[in-house]
């Protein structure tokens, strides 16, 4: 992904990733076929993780609740994602809300819609065992 020549930068949020479309939507890349039903309907589309947020946001252990207002000494955390940066993913497509930035067309989507994940180092090991 480019940076803006304005300096501005895209930041994912939450359990949210940015996947940029896959444009050849019969076969990915890696051979997988995709089903014409599946397409014709645009209920599953393929592409690859630009940016993903930091994760699940989980509680903090130290915030009293005797006092909500009270701001919380420690940092937030994450459960981390499982998809990272380079992954290709197929998702489901209703849940994913288009944007174009700098001319790219992207897709956010939650965590929850991908389906599954191709890495790299995945497809490696395959094809060193055939």
């Amino acid at each position: 992904m480019k940076k803006s020549d304005t300096n501005k930068e895209i930041i994912v949020v939450g359990d949210r990733v940015l996947i940029q479309p896959d444009e050849n939507k019969m076969k990915t890349s890696h051979g997988l076929y995709l089903p014409q039903g599946v397409e014709e309907k645009e209920k599953v589309q393929s592409g690859y993780v630009v940016k993903i947020g930091p994760g699940y946001p989980l509680p903090d252990p130290n915030a009293s609740s005797d006092e909500p207002w009270s701001k919380s000494q420690s940092e937030n955390k994450y459960l981390a994602l499982q998809a990272e940066i380079g992954d290709y993913v197929i998702f489901l497509r209703k849940s994913g809300v288009e944007i174009e930035w700098e001319l790219e067309k992207y897709i956010i989507v939650p965590h929850h819609s991908i389906l599954l994940i191709i890495r790299n180092n995945i497809l490696k090991n395959l094809d060193s065992q055939e």
